[in-house]
């Protein structure tokens, strides 16, 4: 498995992994939508922590800088 998000993205992810775990945590605490939330903000902070994004990879995009990526 290669890393094809890049850091800018990773940031993004995890500020909206936050913002998706604060609002499943305690505004929408035990609902359906809270839980949604807290599973969309693990899905989105595991991705960011290893730097891989599986949609990305079916789609053959990667936000990483081109002069870090591996070779094909």
């Amino acid at each position: 498995m290669f890393s094809n998000v890049g850091n800018l993205d990773r940031i993004a992810r995890f500020l909206l992994a936050a913002a998706l775990l604060y609002g499943g945590v305690s505004v929408y605490q035990g609902t359906p939508l809270g839980i949604g939330l807290d599973i969309a903000s693990v899905l989105l902070g595991v991705s960011a922590l290893m730097g891989f994004c599986g949609i990305y990879r079916l789609l053959g995009l990667s936000t990483r800088n081109p002069q870090n990526r591996p070779p094909a």
